[in-house]
Formats: C-alpha cells, sequence, structure tokens
C-alpha cells in the first residue's frame, strides 16, 4: 500500500451503479468515497472503502449484463454459477462476521453458504443484487 492506495483494486460493473452505491454500503457496510456520474445519469465511477481496501465499480455499457442477469440468459453460466463458491468475486475480512451475516441476510444478500467454521477460518459467501459475488471472513483477534 503507497499514500493509503491498496496495491490491488477490484473493479467491478454493475448494470445500476448508483443503486450498487446505495445497496453495498447498506447490505455489506461499505463506505462511498466517489461517485461520478456520466453525461446519461448513469454511473461513470465509484469508489467504496471495504475496510483498509478499496473497490471501484461503475455502469459501463447499455449493453452490459450482470452476473445474475447473464445467466438468465445462458445456460453455460447458469451451470457454472449452481455452485455456492465464489468462482469470480471479492475476498473481504470483517471484525465480526456474525453481525455482517445478518445484515447482508436482512438486506437482501443471497446468502450461498451459511457461516462456516474451520480452517482457513470463520467465513460466509453471498452474492450481491446482480449476482457478484463475495466471501467474507473474520479476521482473528
Amino acid at each position: 500500500m503507497q499514500n493509503g492506495v491498496p496495491d490491488v483494486i477490484p473493479m467491478l460493473s454493475y448494470e445500476d451503479g448508483i443503486r450498487a452505491l446505495e445497496w453495498l454500503t447498506h447490505a455489506f457496510g461499505f463506505v462511498e468515497t466517489a461517485r461520478v456520474l456520466g453525461p446519461d445519469g448513469k454511473l461513470a465511477h465509484g469508489a467504496m472503502k471495504a475496510g483498509n481496501g478499496l473497490i471501484m465499480l461503475a455502469t459501463p455499457t447499455a449493453d452490459y449484463q450482470s452476473p445474475k442477469h447473464h445467466r438468465e440468459t445462458c445456460e453455460a453460466a447458469s451451470k457454472w454459477s449452481k455452485v455456492p463458491w465464489v468462482i469470480d468475486g471479492v475476498l473481504v475480512y470483517v471484525a465480526e462476521l456474525d453481525t455482517h451475516f445478518e445484515r447482508a441476510r436482512a438486506a437482501g444478500a443471497t446468502i450461498l453458504t451459511g457461516i462456516e467454521e474451520g480452517p482457513p477460518g470463520r467465513r460466509y459467501r453471498a452474492e450481491d443484487f446482480e449476482g457478484h459475488r463475495w466471501f467474507f471472513f473474520e479476521r482473528s483477534q
């Protein structure tokens, strides 16, 4: 990390980037740090803090399909998404896994696995409203 900027920053596309900023704040507790709208009123660039990490997101084009939408129209994507694993996604460490899990579930996240115990640590997997997969781990004390 240099000047407070992580060395790796996930960049995610959303059909509705503005809603994503708001949903990720509500469901996962991320903190919005940037919102730039394009001339069409869609999210051209957004940034969110997740602990000491950073996530960037945007709505790239009208032709973009979210993972959830893509699964609805593509048989192969539907098949490979039947497993609860994080196929493409983001791993995030959180301080209070139980609290985080309940917050995500209450906000409507699709819970792919309940809280699991054991190596490599306490964790759960979830999908956001557009089908992006997230892997949440509890930080060891």
